[in-house]
C-alpha cells in the first residue's frame, strides 16, 4: 500500500546535515558508500535519528544473536508492521551479509513455516511478542527458551522492537523509497 501522510518535511541531504547527523552520515556513507534514504528522513529529528541508531548498534554488538537471528529478528518485525522499505534492507542484508537460509527469509515474507528450526522459534516468538504488546503466553515462552535461547534475550527482542518501530513508523509516515542498493529484495 503507498501511504503517505500530509508531511511537508523534506530528506535531509548529506549537504545540509549538521551536527551529530552530518557525523553519523559521514560514518554511513564510508561504510556503506551510501546514506539511506530512511535515514535522510529520520534524519529530520536528530532526538529520534540518535535513538535509533543507538538502539540498532546495542542491538547488533550485544544482544547474543547471530547476524543471522539479528536478521530474522528484524525481517519478522518489518514483516509484521508491514514496512516495505525494511522487508527489502532486511531481505538483502539477510541474503548477502547474514547468511539466513533463502527459504527462511522467503518463509518470513510470505507468511510461511521457517524450515530451521531455531530461526522458526525465535521468528515465532518474535511475532508473539510483537502482536501481543509484551505479553507472550507461557508456552510461547517456554518454546523460545527450549530452541536454546536465554530469558535475557527477551529482553533484546524488545529493544529490536522499540528500534524497527523508529524506522517502520518513519518509512510508513514518508512513504520511503527503495534504495537501489535494496531495489532486487523489494
Amino acid at each position: 500500500m503507498n501511504y503517505k501522510a500530509n508531511i511537508s518535511l523534506e530528506p535531509i541531504a548529506m549537504e545540509n546535515a549538521t551536527g551529530s547527523v552530518k557525523t553519523a552520515f559521514e560514518i554511513t556513507q564510508s561504510k556503506f558508500g551510501f546514506v539511506p534514504n530512511m535515514y535522510m528522513n529520520l534524519a529530520n529529528s536528530p532526538s529520534a535519528f540518535a535513538t535509533y541508531l543507538s538502539g540498532y548498534n546495542i542491538f547488533r554488538e550485544q544482544s547474543g544473536f547471530t547476524s543471522a537471528e539479528q536478521e530474522v529478528v528484524f525481517l519478522t518485525i518489518s514483516k509484521e508492521n508491514d514496512c516495505r522499505y525494511c522487508i527489502a534492507a532486511h531481505s538483502m542484508l539477510a541474503d548477502k551479509m547474514s547468511g539466513v537460509p533463502l527459504q527462511a527469509v522467503h518463509a518470513i515474507r510470505n507468511g510461511e513455516v521457517i524450515e530451521d528450526e531455531k530461526l522458526a522459534a525465535l521468528s515465532v516468538f518474535v511475532r508473539a511478542v510483537l502482536l501481543s504488546h509484551g505479553r507472550p503466553v507461557d508456552s510461547e515462552v517456554n518454546a523460545f527458551l527450549q530452541a536454546g535461547y536465554k530469558q535475557e534475550q527477551i529482553l533484546e527482542i524488545v529493544l529490536a522492537i522499540a528500534v524497527k518501530t523508529i524506522s517502520n513508523y518513519t518509512n510508513h509516515l514518508f512513504n520511503t523509497d527503495i534504495d537501489t542498493a535494496f531495489a532486487n529484495h523489494a
